[in-house]
């Protein structure tokens, strides 16, 4: 999604409650069940390209792979977690606007965000060696072993197959009974979709079957406490997961640097009297 933008009143109640710092609502679909708020403790810093206005992020056999946003700037990049160096780059068409990607094989997926096309590029190399079409808007992909997923700035979530790219069925994603919109970014985290809420600090965990949030992430403050000080810096976005390792990542737009992340859980509240 683009920069910093001014949203619609009817979106602003819904993003204030998922952005909230204090979170003790129970869910409408789990009577009596509180959703956790997770805190977060930084594991290590690593540089990150500072002109990177980050889309899509991945961890796939030890090195990180991004896609970049803005028209003209657009990228597909292939990027070493250490030192951020980026070690291969191929560069979209100017007249398109990147958004989010996943792998498939020994291939990516990447979107676009108004022009309703993806371009399929291969591994190694980042040669463009296709494209595919869907309707709307495109934001976010991730994937299971079975299934892609897309967000595409709404609460719903398309479901994927693999091999066609084409849809099968939508979830719809739930908070306290309301649907979740602006949905960008998405990984897939252990059996969880986490996805970025556009212009909130927050991460949602999703449960793929029900669509309902089981659990957010509240990751106020990461790069003003914890990373370098830059006036360019935008939104949170961008999560990748090492599943061999257990290790998440996340950066954000322009922001000049990435950051392991190991998930704090909730305090367990005292017990109220009798």
């Amino acid at each position: 999604m683009p920069l910093r933008a001014r949203l619609p009143a009817s979106l602003i109640p819904c993003l204030a409650l998922i952005g909230a710092s204090v979170l003790p609502v129970a869910t409408a679909q789990a009577p009596g069940r509180e959703v956790p708020v997770y805190s977060y403790r930084v594991v290590a810093r690593y540089p990150h390209d500072a002109g990177a206005f980050t889309q899509g992020l991945i961890f796939k056999d030890g090195f990180l792979y991004e896609s970049t946003g803005m028209y003209g700037r657009s990228s597909v990049r292939k990027v070493r977690l250490a030192d951020g160096k980026v070690l291969e780059k191929t560069d979209l068409p100017a007249s398109v606007f990147g958004e989010g990607l996943t792998d498939r094989g020994q291939q990516l997926l990447v979107l676009t965000w108004t022009t309703q096309t993806g371009y399929i590029v291969k591994l190694p190399g980042l040669a463009v060696t296709g494209n595919f079409a869907y309707p709307g808007e495109g934001w976010g992909l991730a994937r299971s072993a079975d299934t892609i997923y897309m967000s595409d700035g709404t609460a719903q979530i398309r479901l994927l197959d693999p091999k066609s790219l084409r849809e099968r069925s939508r979830i719809r994603v739930t908070f306290n009974g309301k649907p979740v919109p602006q949905l960008n970014e998405l990984e897939w985290v252990d059996g969880e979709l986490f996805a970025n809420v556009w212009m909130t600090d927050s991460i949602v965990r999703i449960d793929p079957n029900s669509g309902q949030v089981v659990g957010r992430i509240d990751l106020g403050g990461l790069l003003a406490r914890h990373g370098t000080r830059t006036r360019g810096a935008d939104v949170l976005n961008g999560i990748a997961y090492d599943g061999a390792r257990k290790r998440l990542f996340v950066t954000g737009k322009l922001w000049p640097d990435l950051f392991e992340i190991e998930l704090v859980p909730p305090a367990p509240r005292a017990a109220k009297p009798r």
